[in-house]
């Protein structure tokens, strides 16, 4: 029995380091991370998702994308053979965004995102008060790979303008009911991940670990 090949995308900025904990049986699956690249200058998210899946080199593929990475997920599987698409922590379509991101997108409020302090936590850590407040810049120094400016500015505004109205019912959708920035409220058709926040791929990784190689062979 042959493989089935399992395609990871992380969530925006973030490094493949986010799926360290999520084991699938090796003698069923054969696993990739894939890892963000800088944009072109003014490249679509289109044409972005397109290079993205060249690199992907196997047919009757699985793609998991996390948050942003679920959303370039569903625009790279118009150029794949996909088995199944699954989104962690994401959304199906723009209908789905809370009203907060609706408004930045009316507003372009998003172009006033401080993205150049991304190259800053080393800095910052240096300067922080408080064990919570260091514990948590560690962890964005480790999971938050990508801290480029022109493609922190680039994804921001991909995620805000993404253009999908319609829901592919193919989408298998994992949300956790206590995810802050794509509210549980606003989701349709999703399998609940009680307790899951937005970075549960990292915090209920056990969930993962026993409930992802069925939704995947089912």
């Amino acid at each position: 029995m042959s493989k089935i090949p399992v395609y990871f995308m992380p969530g925006l900025a973030a490094s493949p380091l986010i799926f360290e904990r999520i084991h699938l049986p090796e003698n069923q699956f054969d696993v990739h991370l894939l890892d963000w690249e800088i944009p072109f200058e003014k490249e679509s998210l289109k044409a972005y998702a397109q290079r993205m899946a060249s690199k992907v080199t196997q047919q009757d593929v699985v793609l998991i994308g996390v948050s942003f990475g679920g959303v370039l997920v569903q625009e790279m599987a118009q150029f794949l053979n996909v088995r199944k698409v699954i989104i962690i922590s994401s959304i199906k379509s723009n209908l789905e965004m809370p009203i907060a991101m609706k408004v930045a997108k009316t507003t372009k409020v998003y172009k006033l995102f401080p993205t150049r302090m991304a190259n800053n936590l080393e800095l910052l850590s240096k300067f922080s008060f408080g064990t919570l407040i260091k514990q948590r810049i560690k962890l964005y120094e480790k999971f938050l790979s990508v801290r480029d400016k022109s493609y922190l500015d680039w994804a921001i505004e991909q995620m805000m303008l993404w253009n999908r109205s319609e829901i592919d019912p193919k989408v298998i959708h994992i949300h956790g009911d206590a995810d802050a920035v794509f509210p549980i409220k606003n989701i349709n058709n999703c399998i609940v991940v009680k307790g899951g926040t937005h970075i549960m791929i990292l915090s209920k990784y056990k969930w993962f670990n026993a409930n992802l190689p069925e939704i995947i062979i089912k």
